[in-house]
C-alpha cells in the first residue's frame, strides 16, 4: 500500500487563523505527572494564542480516580478500563472534531506497553497527531509494536529533539515527512530575578543549586549528593534544593524508601544541613518561582538515551546555568556552550564544575544569559504556533484537485476512460496497480472482470468507446473462469493466463452470476445477450447452494436483471425467493433494538444485502420484504454517516468485528458504490427522494466530502485511488476502485438524467441537503 501523508510547511508563523476543534488526549491537571502538566500548559497556550480554536480535553485517570470537572474537559477515561476508551472514541466521532492530538507515554495507558490506547485510536475517524514524550532506542517487542501501530495511524508525529527524530526514522522506520521536531514548550518569564525569589523562599544569599521532578532511581541524585562534600569545603553555605514528590508508581511499591536512602547518604557524608528537601508536587507558579531562585540547575541523570527532559527545558528557559550528564537531550539543548556536561556518576567532575561556576560568577552569568536566550524560541506561545501550523497542514484539503472541487451532482460530468483502459489487456482487466502502473505480478481475477463486464454494458448508452468495446473480452474471461468439473467459477488467474485455483470464493461466484444476469438485460449486442442467457442457465443453479449472505445477494441481483427481460424465468424467481427467505431469516435471528441487521457483524459490501431484498420484494410482490429492506438500508446509512453528514463507510479494519462501534479505516470505494446502488433501488421502488440524498452523499465521498477532505477520484482520467487510510489517501489505483467509481457514476447518471420525476426531486433536495 502506497500512502500519502501531508508534508508539513515551515512554521515560523501560523499561516491562517481559523476556527478548529481539537480533541486533546492525555494526562491533565490535577493529575500529578509531567504529561498532565504538559497537556495543561498546551491548553493554556492554545487558548491564549489562538482563541478561535476550540480545545476539548479527554484526560486519562488512574483506577479509582475521578475526572476533575472543568470547562475544557468533556469526558475522561480510566487507564485500565477498555470500555472507557471506546466511550471516548464514540464521543469524539459523534462530535465535529477536526483533529485528535494525543500525548503519548508508554506508562500512561493500560495494557502491554500502553496498547489499550488503540481501543480508542482504532475507532476514531478524525486525523491524528501524536506528541511522543518517550522514544526508546531499544524497545522491546511490545513497545515496538505499539510504536509502529501509532506510526501507521498518525498523520504527524511530534518529537522534541533531533535524536528522537533520528530514532523514529532508524529504529521505528517512520517516514521522514511524518515526524517533526518541536522543542518542549516552556514558560515565558523575565530574566534575572533569582535574588528576589531567593529572599521569598528564605535562601538569602546562599549559592543555590536545584534539581526538580518526580523522584525515582535513575535521576542520579546520589551523584549530586556525593559531589557536595568537596563543594562545601569551598562554599560551606551552598544549598542543594531537591524539589519534587516521589514518583507515584515508586511510592505505591516502596513508599519513601528511596528518598530515605538519599537522606541517609547525605547524613553519612556530613552534608545533610546543605540539602533542602521539598517533598511535594508543586503548583506550576510555585515551582517556577523556586526554579527562578536557583543559580545553578543540575540534571545528574544516569540514562544516556533520554530524548526529552521537560525539567531541563524549563531550567534553560528560566535562565539557569545548567550542569548535566550528557544524555541525549542535554547534548542537544546545551550544545555550543549553553551549559556544562559531566560524565555519568562522576561526583568529582560535578563538584569541580559547580566550584568553577561559583568561583567565576561572570562566567555563570554568561551561561545563564545564553540559556535564557535559547529558551525564547521554546516559549509556549511559540510551541502553540508551531503545532497549530502542523494541525493546519494535516486538516487542510490540500489534495482536492481544482477540477474536482466544485462538482455539481445535479449535472454530473462524464468521466474520462484512460484510467480504466490502462488496466486492460487482451486477457481482461488486471487486479492491482502500483500508483497508476498496472501490477502484472498479481494477475487477474473474475471479481474484477465481472464488474468490468457490468460497466462495459452500461457504458454503451454513452456511445461507442474503447472500454465498452471490451465487453466480449470480459465475457470471455468470465466464461473461461467456469470450471465445469465442479460447477463453479475460479477467481484468480496469473499473468500467464494460468488459473491459480479450481474454485473461487462464494462471493466471487455470486458477483459473476450478477454480471451474467446483468449482461442478459443490458448488453448492447444481441449476440452477447444471447450468450448471457445461455450461460446464465448453465451456471445460475450453482447459486442456489450459496451460504454466504453476500454471495446470495449478488446472485439475487443477477436474477433481478434476468426477470426484467423474462418475468417468468423460473430459476431467477427461485433465486430471488430462496435468497429473500434466507435474508429475512438472518434478519430475524440477529436483529435487536439497536442492531437492525442481517448479521452480528458488519463487513464489506454491506448495502448489497438490503438492495437484494428490495429488488426481490419488487419482483415477488413482498411488502414485508420491502419494509425490511428499507429499514435495514436506513439503519446502515445512518451507521455510515459521520457527524458532518458525510459518508463514512465501514472500514476494512472493522470487517467482522463483533461490536457496535464501527472502525472507520481503511475506507474503500466499493462501499460507496454499493450504497449508491442500494439507495437508487430504494428510490426507484419507494419513490422517496430522501434516498437520492443518501446516494449523493455517498457519491460525494469520491470527490473530497469525506473524513479527510481528500478527493480520491479524478474526473479527467476516470481514475480512482484505493481509498482513505488513517494517514491520508492510498495512492494505488486498482481495478476494484476504478470500476467502483465508474459504476457509481453510471447509477448517479441514471438518477440525475430524469427518468420520470427523479431529476426534479434531485434538484429540489440538492440545495437543502448539500454539505
Amino acid at each position: 500500500t502506497k500512502t500519502v501523508s501531508f508534508k508539513a510547511a515551515p512554521y515560523q508563523q501560523f499561516k491562517k487563523a481559523r476556527s478548529i476543534k481539537i480533541a486533546l488526549v492525555g494526562g491533565y491537571a490535577p493529575r500529578k505527572c509531567g504529561i498532565a502538566t504538559f497537556t495543561t500548559d498546551i491548553v493554556t497556550a492554545l487558548n491564549a494564542t489562538f482563541p478561535s480554536a476550540s480545545v476539548v480535553v479527554y484526560p486519562v485517570v488512574a483506577d479509582g480516580e475521578e475526572v476533575a470537572p472543568c470547562n475544557e474537559v468533556r469526558l475522561g477515561f480510566v487507564e485500565n478500563q477498555a470500555e472507557s476508551y471506546v466511550a471516548v472514541a464514540h464521543d469524539i466521532n459523534a462530535s465535529d472534531t477536526d483533529i485528535i492530538w494525543l500525548q503519548h507515554e508508554f506508562g500512561l495507558f493500560g495494557g502491554y506497553a500502553g496498547n489499550m490506547i488503540f481501543e480508542m485510536l482504532d475507532r476514531v475517524a478524525a486525523p491524528l497527531i501524536v506528541t511522543l514524550h518517550t522514544v526508546l532506542p531499544d524497545p522491546d517487542a511490545y513497545q515496538l509494536d505499539v510504536m509502529q501501530r501509532i506510526i501507521g495511524r498518525s498523520s504527524c508525529i511530534i518529537v522534541m529533539s533531533d535524536l528522537a527524530r533520528q530514532l523514529m526514522l532508524n529504529v521505528y522506520d517512520c517516514d521522514a515527512d511524518q515526524v517533526i521536531v518541536v522543542p518542549h514548550g516552556v514558560p515565558d518569564r523575565p530574566f534575572g530575578r533569582n535574588q528576589h525569589f531567593k529572599n521569598k523562599f528564605g535562601f538569602g544569599n546562599h549559592p543555590l543549586m536545584m534539581t526538580f521532578g518526580l523522584m525515582s532511581p535513575g535521576k542520579g541524585i546520589e551523584t549530586a549528593i556525593a559531589a557536595l562534600p568537596k563543594l562545601v569545603e569551598s562554599f560551606p553555605d551552598a544549598v542543594y534544593c531537591v524539589v519534587g514528590a516521589t514518583h507515584p508508581n515508586l511510592f505505591a511499591i516502596e513508599g519513601e524508601a528511596y528518598r530515605e536512602s538519599l537522606i541517609k547518604l547525605s547524613e553519612d557524608l556530613g552534608v545533610a544541613q546543605n540539602i533542602r528537601w521539598i517533598n511535594e508536587f508543586l503548583e506550576l507558579d510555585h515551582l517556577l518561582e523556586l526554579i527562578e531562585a536557583a543559580d545553578i540547575y543540575i540534571t545528574p541523570y544516569g540514562g544516556m538515551t533520554q530524548a526529552t527532559s521537560g525539567t531541563l527545558s524549563y531550567a534553560v528557559a528560566l535562565g539557569k546555568a545548567v550542569v548535566s550528564t550528557p544524555y541525549a537531550h542535554a547534548q542537544e539543548l546545551l550544545a555550543d556552550d549553553h551549559g556544562i556536561l559531566f560524565p555519568v556518576g562522576d561526583a568529582g567532575a560535578l563538584s569541580d564544575a559547580l566550584i568553577d561556576l561559583l568561583e567565576h560568577p561572570e562566567w555563570m552569568a554568561m551561561l545563564q544569559q545564553r540559556a535564557y536566550l535559547r529558551g525564547r524560541s521554546m516559549v509556549w506561545s511559540s510551541f502553540a504556533a508551531r503545532c497549530m501550523n502542523i494541525i493546519h497542514d494535516v486538516t487542510q484539503n490540500q489534495y482536492i484537485a481544482g477540477d474536482n472541487e466544485n462538482i455539481d451532482i445535479r449535472n454530473l460530468p462524464r468521466l474520462g476512460q484512460s484510467g480504466i483502459n490502462r488496466m486492460c489487456d487482451d486477457t481482461g482487466m488486471l487486479q492491482h496497480s502500483i500508483f497508476n502502473v498496472p501490477d502484472r505480478a498479481h494477475g487477474y481475477c473474475v471479481d474484477d472482470n465481472a464488474r468490468a463486464l457490468l460497466l462495459a454494458n452500461r457504458l454503451y448508452q454513452y456511445g461507442a468507446n474503447e472500454f465498452s468495446a471490451r465487453a466480449p473480452t470480459f465475457a470471455a474471461f468470465v466464461q473461461n473462469a467456469w470450471n465445469p468439473d465442479n460447477k463453479s467459477f475460479r477467481n484468480f488467474m496469473g499473468f500467464a493466463r494460468n488459473w491459480l485455483e479450481t474454485t473461487g470464493s462464494e462471493d466471487s461466484n455470486g458477483r459473476t452470476l450478477w454480471a451474467i444476469g446483468a449482461t442478459y438485460e443490458e448488453a448492447d449486442a444481441p449476440a452477447l445477450r444471447q450468450w448471457a442467457k445461455c450461460f446464465y442457465n448453465i451456471t445460475a443453479p450453482h447459486g442456489l447452494e450459496f451460504g454466504s449472505p453476500r454471495a446470495i445477494a449478488f446472485a439475487m441481483l443477477g436474477a433481478a436483471h434476468v426477470l426484467k427481460v423474462d418475468s417468468q424465468h423460473e430459476l431467477a424467481k427461485q433465486t430471488l425467493m430462496q435468497g429473500g427467505e434466507t435474508l429475512n431469516r438472518l434478519l430475524c435471528a440477529t436483529s435487536r433494538p439497536d442492531w437492525t441487521w442481517f448479521e452480528i457483524v458488519l463487513s464489506y459490501d454491506n448495502c448489497r444485502l438490503p438492495e437484494a431484498l428490495i429488488r426481490a420484494a419488487a419482483f415477488l410482490d413482498k411488502p414485508a420484504w420491502l419494509k425490511c429492506g428499507l429499514e435495514t438500508l436506513e439503519w446502515i446509512t445512518q451507521k455510515q454517516t459521520n457527524a458532518k453528514q458525510q459518508f463514512r463507510p465501514v472500514g476494512s479494519a472493522g470487517f467482522g468485528r463483533m461490536d457496535s462501534h464501527i472502525l472507520p479505516f481503511d475506507q474503500q470505494p466499493v462501499e460507496a458504490w454499493a450504497t449508491i446502488d442500494a439507495c437508487a433501488a430504494a428510490f426507484e421502488i419507494s419513490g422517496d427522494a430522501e434516498w437520492i440524498r443518501h446516494a449523493e452523499t455517498a457519491y460525494a465521498w469520491f470527490f473530497g466530502r469525506n473524513d479527510r477532505g481528500i478527493a480520491i477520484a479524478d474526473i479527467k482520467t476516470g481514475s480512482c485511488r484505493d481509498g482513505l487510510t488513517p494517514r491520508g489517501v492510498n495512492e494505488n489505483e486498482g481495478a476494484e476502485s476504478i470500476l467502483a467509481l465508474h459504476l457509481a457514476n453510471c447509477t448517479m447518471q441514471r438518477l440525475s438524467a430524469g427518468l420520470g420525476e427523479a431529476k426534479n426531486l434531485l434538484n429540489t433536495h440538492f440545495n437543502s441537503h448539500r454539505n
